[in-house]
This record gives structure tokens, C-alpha cells and sequence, in this order.
């Protein structure tokens, strides 16, 4: 009986396990299975962060790339007037005839010239420390001089050109105005009159000479408004630098009636082209000479570049097109 007793339970015993709830069993293979999961889990993961970072590298970095393409390139779309400062002053004497020639040999966009008023009231294309380079005398001033003084000067000048003398403002607008863009006229205070008259001054040689295509602009703010009271009809400037005195920049946004600023181009940056641009006001970027700046000013979107170098400044910005188009720079329009 007790034989038979044990095989009976013997044979039940199956059944029993069968019946047994699911998840019983060896604990030691259920702790298993979530660090199984685990493992698997982080695999997956590790694989799509694989998978996914070659192209959010390449992503960034073309992102990165056309960003840089961009500054390089993109002031190819709205290209900044070449201006030359008192003509092709690198190749001939400043304000002259002959560097007003080269100047429009090389093809630029404007050509600024310097404004100043003999004691008798005659304006004439000269900057003091021009004159004091012609006569030798470091204190000389044009206002100290009368016309007839100062038309018995000569200025050096390539063989080619045969006129010495100091031109006035009137012929010196008969010689470009029609054959550039922009006509800017620097106009300089000095004695004995200062501002006293002077913007009637040069407006009335900018109607006898029919330019409609210039610019005044000053360091004088008192003129450049004296300006802007007498005639609606031309474009006024003004400029932002340094004072020499307090080492402080001249205010950036201190006149409402100008639609040009002409700035010293080592305080210029993207975001200070960018609040004029918002005033709508035109952004001259002055004196440009070497070539670091030309690219920075490049770069930085102005509306044009005054330097006395023009034509170092055209090779700079073809060598450059150049390079964008080779590179795929796509031009708008």
C-alpha cells in the first residue's frame, strides 16, 4: 500500500506542475530577463545614436560652411560702391586733376574730394595737410590763402598729366560728376569763416554744376544741417569716429534728415551696419587702404568703401568672385 501510495503521487505530481501559475519558478532566471531587456535596450539606443550622428555632424557642419561662405560671399548679391578718396591718391597727388583721371581709368563707382574755401571765398579740391605738403610749411591752412595764391601752386603729377594746378570744386565736378555714381564732397571748416556761408557755398557750385549725384557730408554737424535747411534736393552725411580729445565714438544715430553716414571703418561691424540699415541710412566705410579691412568691410555689407587705393580694392573683389563662383556661390537674380 505504502508502494502503491507513492507511485499514485508520483503520477499526480505532473499535473501538479502543470498547474502551476505562470512566472513560478527558478527566481534566479526571472532576475535575468529585465537586465536582458536592459542590455538590449541600450544597444538599440547606442545603435540609432550611431546611426543618427553622421548626419547631424554633417548637418552643423554644412551649416557652419555656408554660414562662412556667406560672409565671404554674400555682399556679391549687393556689391559696395568703390570710392575713390580725393581720386587715385596712391598713384598721384590727392585732390589732382591726374588722380581724378586714374581714378576714372580704373572705372570706380565715386570719387570723393575734399572741400575747402580760400579766405576770399573761393572752393577749392584741397585738404590742408595737402597744401602743407606743397609748400613745405606744416601750419599752412587754405583758408589763410587767397585764389590767386593758390592757383600760382602746382601739385606733383604723373608725366602723362599735364595739369599742375589745384583744381577748383567747380572743375573738378565738369571733369567726374558725369562719369560716376557718386560725387562726395568732404567738406572742411576752417578759417576764417568756419561754417559761417559754407553750405550755401557749396550748394551753389553743386547747381552751376548741374551735379545731381552729390553727397555733402562733414565733420561738422552744425554744416551738415545747414545743408539739409537749405536744400531738400541732395544727399547729406555725416561721420562717425573717434574724438581725438575724449577717445569716445561720435553719437551713431544723431541725425534724422541724413541718408549717409560715413563711418571710420575700424568701428564698423555687422551689427552697426545693421541699425543703419534699419534708419535707413547708407553705410560709407572710410579710409580703407589695406587689404585686411577691404575683406572686413567686405564681409560686413557696407554700401561702399572709400579708399585711396581703388584699384587694389577691384582686384581684391574679383579675385574674390572669382573664388565664390568656383566654390558654387549661387547669385540671386
Amino acid at each position: 500500500m505504502a508502494i502503491s501510495g507513492r507511485i499514485g503521487a508520483a503520477r499526480r505530481q505532473p499535473a501538479a506542475l502543470l498547474r502551476r501559475p505562470i512566472g513560478h519558478g527558478d527566481p534566479r532566471r526571472h532576475r535575468r530577463l529585465p537586465r536582458f531587456r536592459l542590455s538590449l535596450g541600450i544597444i538599440i539606443i547606442s545603435l540609432v545614436f550611431i546611426a543618427l550622428l553622421p548626419p547631424i555632424f554633417f548637418h552643423f557642419r554644412l551649416r557652419r560652411i555656408h554660414k562662412l561662405q556667406l560672409r565671404k560671399c554674400g555682399w556679391l548679391n549687393d556689391p559696395p560702391l568703390v570710392c575713390a578718396h580725393g581720386g587715385d591718391s596712391t598713384n598721384a597727388f590727392p585732390n589732382s586733376m591726374a588722380a581724378y583721371g586714374l581714378a576714372l581709368r580704373s572705372k570706380v563707382d565715386c570719387i570723393e574730394i575734399d572741400v575747402s574755401r580760400s579766405n576770399d571765398g573761393v572752393l577749392f579740391a584741397l585738404h590742408d595737410r595737402d597744401l602743407q605738403r606743397i609748400t613745405g610749411n606744416a601750419t599752412s591752412k587754405v583758408g589763410k590763402y587767397s585764389m590767386k595764391e593758390i592757383s600760382e601752386l602746382d601739385v606733383p603729377h604723373p608725366q602723362e598729366f599735364n595739369d599742375k594746378k589745384i583744381p577748383t570744386i567747380e572743375d573738378a565736378l565738369k571733369l567726374i560728376s558725369g562719369s560716376v555714381r557718386h560725387v562726395i564732397l568732404d567738406a572742411k571748416v576752417g578759417p576764417p569763416s568756419y561754417e559761417k556761408g559754407l553750405a550755401n557755398d557749396i550748394l551753389s557750385v553743386v547747381e552751376r554744376a548741374r551735379c545731381k549725384n552729390c553727397i555733402i557730408w562733414a565733420k561738422s554737424d552744425t554744416l551738415a544741417r545747414d545743408v539739409i535747411k537749405l536744400s531738400s534736393n541732395i544727399t547729406v552725411g555725416y561721420i562717425v569716429m573717434i574724438d581725438p580729445n575724449t577717445g569716445v565714438r561720435s553719437n551713431l544715430l544723431r541725425m534724422k534728415g541724413a541718408g549717409v553716414v560715413g563711418v571710420y571703418h575700424l568701428l564698423i561691424d555687422e551689427t552697426l551696419v545693421r541699425i543703419l540699415h534699419r534708419r535707413k541710412k547708407k553705410v560709407f566705410a572710410w579710409t580703407v587702404d589695406d587689404i585686411d579691412s577691404m575683406h572686413k568691410m567686405l564681409s560686413d555689407k557696407v554700401d561702399a568703401v572709400v579708399t585711396s587705393n581703388p584699384s587694389l580694392l577691384h582686384k581684391i573683389m574679383y579675385d574674390i568672385r572669382t573664388e565664390c563662383l568656383e566654390e558654387g556661390f549661387s547669385l540671386q537674380g
